[in-house]
């Protein structure tokens, strides 16, 4: 069983916050936008509430209604909230601002938002003390150096005399955490406190997170678009879709027993360790979010909901309603008793045809890439120094196949892609597409036929298209250089095909980029990849910046136009989940050397690499029946400016200690063959290998059922639900 639903909390007091019916609104030049609508939570002391739901829910606008920081033209216009008893609507100002910030404390996102850049760290952290306790500043600098040790930073000496952007990220968040609960808050708001940060950091920050309600009784209200996430540090969650909570309840009869469509969306949209792209694809939401104020009447949801039914599910608004035999289980379903929770959305695929790879079309042979750091005099250093950013990298790519590079911030998976699309040339080494080698030749000298045959994904579809131009337009312009059709009737024609490919309608030519959703420009992006018939494509993270529901539709695409075409895909990501799901194969990068690479299979079981290890431990898997090692790694990544000798991993590695005569400290690993084409850079005696233990271990018919309430009755649809209006892709 899953650790937080194992212990969840136990509280004894009051609420800690009660939050009732409460709505919230912006006015703008264009009249009232009702961001919140009818929101009730309660948290107990010590307890921790997850508020989970994709973006423009309005799970943001609750935590900054909490602090009522709504800017000038955000406004609480229902319902009430209140905290330790009181009505916070009937405080004064200068009552609000003895509780913010002390007695209630933020942790927002971007960690440098709330870091005084030109201050040092101490100073900044001493200024909480000595404002809302009014002690000295002795007091004031032995409290904050106390709590930048609870927070596990190293040196807190160093930490206090530092500016913050001498911290990495990671430290920057522990921090900023630390200031937070200098006041001794009764209740703590995070606000994606970990999306900045690298999964090994995150991992970290969320082991410092799930103590602070045992160490401190401090309560938390946890707001994140990832399930994992919730599952891991809450005892109790809460839905939002459109604005309105849609279930809420604890977090076992969430997770397993839902009762709201949107929620089993969600689940069928991620993958989890059932899920597989043959047998048994994820399941994306048809449709978009509502606009604020195209909000259907009735049921939000129910313009994307294939249960939904004519004159029961828009009839009136509907309120949160009462599971029977669930305590505190609320859903806003009226129909959730007599869903059939087994049926699938229309369209949906039940299973996918297995794709053999090919021959190889992409070798990457002892590939380097170094830049040279010119030094500077006037810094007092004249020498001139060499990152390395790739070292030593040997893979290969077939037809058909998809390769996932994996790996954290500066591991130097960008620096491949880059010489691999010709944005850089390699350093040293032999790249080879087909029969030729294209290591050496930039983008700039490259043939046309070159350059068609090796597109590129980007991870933000909003920085790809020009804003002023359709999208027509863009794919013809890409068609035009790569010579794609002899006339511009041709290219017209070639275009609307390709939106076909992508799932969009045709209209969507004369559309600029402004009126499309993230996951419909993205589409767009992958149409101007395969306009040249591509044979390799590079797709660098190019989900992470969607929403889940819309990840899921994207992540399909991609696998089904690569199935069509034969294509070859690189997907860069540091997300593993959506690794073991598309992936054919897995290159595990740090610090500019790939440190593993095998079969998905061979990645995910014993043996492993001990940073492969760690990056699986560090996955949040929103599945309460995973049991996962806990392995979480000390310091951060080393600087490629100034990489550690010996093994790249030595600095982290917890197995260090078993290697004799100092070799991981002094002399790179060879490449060690595990059979079947599996390697590792490790000294690791084969003993040691052997006697690992799975990262990961989960229930298989639990995982099989992911998405469908444990207790759901089995019941046919009745009446028959019409398939979701006004359904467009994502």
């Amino acid at each position: 069983m899953n650790e937080a639903v194992r212990n969840p909390a136990k509280p004894t007091n009051g609420p800690i916050i009660e939050i009732e019916n409460l709505s919230i609104s912006f006015f703008t030049r264009k009249g009232e936008i009702p961001a919140v609508m009818d929101f009730s939570c309660t948290v107990m002391p010590g307890e921790a509430m997850g508020i989970v739901g994709e973006s423009g829910c309005g799970k943001s606008t609750v935590s900054l209604g909490i602090m009522r920081d709504l800017s000038n033209i955000g406004k609480i216009v229902g319902g009430k909230i209140k905290f330790q008893g009181k009505d916070m609507g009937e405080l004064s100002d200068e009552e609000l601002r003895a509780i913010r910030g002390n007695k209630i404390a933020m942790i927002y996102q971007e960690p440098m938002a709330s870091l005084n850049p030109a201050m040092k760290v101490g100073q900044q952290l001493m200024e909480v003390p000595l404002i809302h306790d009014k002690v000295s500043k002795e007091e004031a600098y032995k409290r904050a150096l106390e709590m930048v040790r609870s927070v596990k930073l190293p040196d807190p000496e160093r930490m206090m005399r530092s500016y913050p952007h001498q911290l990495s990220g990671g430290q920057q968040q522990r921090i900023v955490i630390a200031m937070a609960l200098l006041s001794k808050p009764a209740l703590l708001l995070l606000d994606e406190p970990t999306t900045a940060l690298d999964v090994t950091v995150e991992a970290g920050i969320v082991d410092l997170v799930k103590g602070l309600g045992e160490k401190f009784g401090t309560s938390m209200i946890f707001v994140s678009h990832n399930l994992g996430l919730i599952l891991e540090t809450c005892d109790r969650i809460t839905v939002m879709y459109s604005g309105e909570a849609v279930e809420t309840g604890k977090i076992k009869d969430v997770f397993d027993r839902m009762r709201h469509p949107y929620t089993q969306g969600l689940f069928r949209s991620i993958p989890l360790p059932g899920a597989d792209k043959n047998s048994r694809p994820l399941i994306s939401i048809p449709g978009q979010l509502p606009l604020p104020h195209e909000r259907p009447k009735g049921c939000n949801f129910g313009p994307r909901c294939h249960h939904f039914v004519e004159g029961v599910c828009n009839a009136a608004e509907i309120p949160m309603i009462e599971v029977a035999g669930h305590e505190g289980h609320f859903s806003r379903c009226v129909r959730f008793n007599e869903i059939d929770w087994e049926a699938l959305p229309p369209g949906a695929k039940k299973v996918n045809e297995r794709v053999v790879p090919g021959a190889p079309v992409l070798k990457i042979e002892d590939l380097r890439k170094y830049y040279k750091v010119g030094g500077s005099e006037v810094f007092g250093s004249s020498e001139g120094r060499v990152v390395k950013a790739n070292e030593t990298i040997s893979f290969m790519a077939r037809e058909s196949e998809t390769v996932a590079i994996v790996g954290e911030s500066g591991c130097g998976k960008s620096t491949l892609a880059k010489v691999l699309l010709g944005l850089e040339t390699a350093s040293a080494g032999t790249v080879t597409l087909g029969n030729k080698e294209i290591q050496s030749t930039g983008i700039e000298n490259r043939s046309v036929e070159t350059v068609s045959s090796i597109q590129m994904v980007f991870q933000n579809p909003f920085d790809t298209l020009n804003p002023s131009h359709s999208v027509g337009s863009q794919i013809i312009r890409t068609l035009e250089k790569f010579n794609v059709g002899k006339t511009v009737a041709d290219r017209r024609k070639r275009m609307l095909e390709l939106l076909d490919l992508v799932k969009l309608p045709r209209a969507f030519e004369t559309r600029k980029p402004r009126q499309l959703s993230g996951g419909q420009k993205q589409r767009i992006g992958v149409a101007r990849a395969f306009a040249g018939d591509a044979k390799v494509v590079v797709a660098d993270e190019p989900v992470s910046a969607l929403d889940v529901s819309v990840q899921a539709a994207v992540t399909e695409l991609l696998m089904d136009i690569q199935r069509k075409n034969k294509t070859t895909m690189l997907f860069i990501s540091h997300d593993l989940s959506v690794v073991r799901y598309i992936a054919d194969r897995v290159v595990v990068m740090y610090l500019g050397y790939i440190v593993e690479q095998g079969t998905t299979d061979q990645i995910f079981a014993p043996p492993y690499h001990p940073y492969t290890e760690a990056l699986l431990s560090a996955i949040p898997i929103a599945d309460t029946s995973v049991v996962k090692r806990h392995i979480v790694l000390e310091g951060d990544i080393p600087s490629a400016m100034n990489p550690p000798s010996g093994c790249p991993f030595q600095t982290r590695c917890g197995y260090k200690k078993l290697v004799p005569d100092n070799l991981c400290e002094t002399k790179v690993p060879p490449v060690k063959h595990l059979g079947d084409g599996h390697m590792s850079l490790c000294w690791l005696a084969d003993d040691v290998l052997a006697k690992m233990e799975p990262v990961i271990k989960f229930d298989k018919e639990h995982a099989a059922h992911e998405g469908v309430p444990e207790d759901a009755p089995h019941v046919s649809e009745a009446p028959t639900p019409k398939p979701p209006r006004g359904k467009e892709p994502n």
